[in-house]
């Protein structure tokens, strides 16, 4: 009876493991445009990052290895002088490509309202504000 929480400890803290993968100062510096045109920006060539998607017979969770591969690749994308990187396809077996660019000043839609796009009307729109949960 003992032997199976003893069995279930080093799965659970693997599981919680953030495998040392972590954003540094270049990759910072470093913009993901999930669904922006990067039509402006220079390609600066293909990132392809890997992580561990699975420990054994375990699956890792899919937002955290999704989370990972992006600041791989923009770690890796800082290093070619690139400011903004681009996932070209969903995660495989742990690994994804992404398009690295450089785009200066020129920001990504995903990431930046255009200057051409009227601002919200003043009366008439609609506002959110936050729920407290007190």
């Amino acid at each position: 009876m003992r032997k199976t929480p003893l069995l279930l400890v080093p799965i659970l803290l693997l599981g919680a493991c953030t495998w040392g993968i972590t954003l540094d100062d270049a990759g910072k510096q470093v913009r993901t445009a999930w669904n922006g045109d990067v039509s402006q920006c220079r390609d600066l060539g293909k990132v392809t990052v890997s992580v561990m998607d699975h420990v054994g017979p375990v699956d890792r969770n899919d937002i955290k290895v999704r989370d990972e591969l992006e600041v791989m690749a923009r770690n890796e994308a800082a290093k070619m002088n690139a400011d903004t990187v681009k996932p070209l396809g969903e995660p495989t077996d742990g690994s994804q490509a992404w398009g690295a660019y450089q785009c200066g000043s020129v920001r990504p839609s995903s990431t930046a309202t255009p200057a051409n796009q009227p601002a919200p009307a003043a009366s008439g729109g609609t506002q959110t504000f936050p729920i407290s949960g007190g």
